[in-house]
């Protein structure tokens, strides 16, 4: 696998995240291991964005601890793009460009790589275009280069192809694919259990801010161990 020992496996243990007093995540122990893409499901709530964000380094825990790779470290090779990625005013390749060289690669190397990553998401023909005026799904895309452009081991992504239609969906989804492909480890939410269904090697259901059932997505989809999965996969409500 391309992820080095010294980013995964990414292991949560009895981790607690409180906000005011107020628990987001309780006593939630996983761990993130190289493979196919790990996909987070659960209700709106249930705390995928926060366990994301969590990944990334971005807040830690209350309680509990993260490590990467059997080490108390923080990320080195870990990329996220939120739901509603902000574009600067550029063009779809300055905002490659301004990536690149925050992700520290040599000035004579930028146009070869950013031409690479335009065509690997499809936007090779837009790269002059104003990325505020790129379509969401084209947006969306231009994120998913700029996150590669860091080189990642892990991939984190929240809610990739939440509002788009069902085309941008489908080019996103062969991203991911592709992307995964690559040996990069992504970890993503979704909402959608089809797309669940399409991507996940692993599933994880998240509900109240807790780990319900973890599982390989043929196991999840087929043999759901938990009441609330059974509950989930037959698409009725958890409250």
């Amino acid at each position: 696998m391309r992820a080095p020992s010294s980013e995964l496996p990414i292991v949560l243990d009895r981790v607690t995240y409180a906000v005011r007093g107020n628990p987001i995540l309780t006593d939630l122990s996983l761990s993130i291991a190289p493979g196919a893409p790990t996909v987070l499901i659960g209700p709106n709530g249930a705390g995928k964005t926060t366990l994301l964000r969590m990944l990334m380094g971005l807040i830690l825990p209350s309680h509990g601890s993260v490590t990467r790779g059997g080490r108390d470290a923080t990320p080195e090779r870990c990329a996220i793009v939120f739901q509603r990625p902000a574009m600067l005013r550029r063009s779809a390749a300055g905002n490659l460009r301004y990536a690149l060289a925050a992700a520290g690669l040599a000035r004579a190397d930028r146009a070869a790589r950013c031409a690479e990553l335009l065509a690997l998401v499809g936007l090779s023909e837009l790269a002059d275009r104003p990325a505020r005026k790129l379509s969401g799904g084209e947006q969306q895309r231009l994120a998913l280069a700029r996150a590669l452009a860091k080189d990642p081991a892990v991939l984190l992504l929240d809610e990739p192809t939440a509002s788009l239609d069902p085309a941008a969906t489908k080019s996103i989804e062969d991203m991911i694919h592709e992307i995964a492909a690559r040996g990069i480890k992504v970890v993503m939410s979704t909402h959608d259990l089809g797309e669940a269904r399409r991507l996940a090697g692993e599933i994880v259901l998240l509900h109240r801010g807790r780990t319900i059932e973890t599982a390989s997505a043929s196991d999840f989809f087929t043999v759901p161990r938990s009441h609330e999965a059974k509950k989930f996969a037959a698409g009725e409500l958890l409250i």
